[in-house]
């Protein structure tokens, strides 16, 4: 049993992982229309600022809130610079700026930083002894934290969407950009902000993912993470901050009892299962768990 519970909390830190970076996917989807496949290298990006602070003698909150502020600073800018004169010509084009993006930051990051692992440390206590005993299983601190960041992001993107001005305003862009601006509301502002709070969330899930990821901090860090996490906002529904937290974390437990009991499986293919999965039930819910159905009149 305390395997199994150990497995099951292992699944459940790594699906908060992928949560994360799943809301940041959804807040861009939300605010402009868009997927933002460059998300996880611009996270990367940010996180490798985080971990220059450290080395300088910042204190790694410091260094998060400021990694944040360039993740908010990216995204901003590149929605205004990139990402908006050529979203007015077609979806293709905007997939190929963001893949592009993602090449560019992958490779700024080594050219600033080089491709050596970097050690990252942690926001919470990460120790052999900081842990809390669970049916004789072992639950550590820093799992801990990043549920707690989790339940913490979920409830301010909640509230965003659904209690404020702006997430109105954000929601009415993506669904229809020329209604929002015949109404008043500032287009272009919008689309800048929902860039720039996807970039902060996606700074945040670079700091708390990294120190957990057996490879700590490398040019190859996000990338699996973005796989997961676009599995996760798929399943759970593309405008759905709930759908994402909970299609992560469903891949994130899925991954896990695979891994273990899975033998011919083992290390070797929880992606792929994994995956194949989601696959299934987004041919009889393309829309996702949560996900709503947009109807257009002909």
């Amino acid at each position: 049993m305390d395997i199994f519970l150990e497995r099951l909390f292992d699944g459940l830190t790594n699906g908060a992982v992928y949560a994360i970076m799943a809301l940041a996917l959804v807040v861009v989807f939300r605010s402009t229309g868009t997927i933002n496949f460059a998300q996880g290298e611009m996270a990367l990006f940010t996180t490798y600022i985080a971990w220059w602070l450290t080395t300088v003698g910042v204190p790694l909150w410091a260094g998060t809130i400021a990694a944040a502020a360039v993740g908010f600073l990216l995204g901003a800018v590149v929605e205004r610079t990139l990402i908006r004169p050529v979203r007015r010509r077609s979806d293709m084009a905007t997939l190929i700026v963001a893949l592009g993006l993602f090449t560019a930051f992958n490779a700024l990051a080594g050219l600033l930083w080089n491709s050596e692992t970097k050690p990252m440390p942690s926001l919470f206590p990460s120790g052999l002894k900081d842990y809390l005993s669970v049916g004789g299983a072992r639950l550590y601190i820093d799992a801990l934290g990043v549920w707690l960041v989790v339940i913490a992001l979920i409830g301010g993107v909640f509230l965003l969407f659904n209690r404020t001005r702006l997430g109105l305003h954000m929601r009415a862009v993506a669904d229809n950009p020329e209604s929002a601006a015949l109404s008043g509301v500032r287009t272009g502002r919008i689309l800048m902000l929902g860039w720039g709070l996807a970039g902060i969330v996606g700074s945040l899930a670079g700091v708390l993912v990294t120190p957990l990821s057996p490879q700590q901090l490398s040019l190859q860090t996000m990338f699996p993470i973005l796989i997961y996490a676009s599995a996760a906002a798929l399943f759970g529904g593309l405008d759905s901050p709930l759908g994402a937290v909970v299609g992560g974390l469903v891949i994130g437990v899925l991954e896990a009892l695979i891994t273990g009991y899975v033998e011919f499986i083992g290390g070797t293919l929880p992606q792929t299962a994994a995956l194949v999965v989601i696959v299934l039930i987004l041919l009889l819910r393309p829309t996702g768990l949560f996900g709503t159905r947009q109807m257009e009149r002909l």
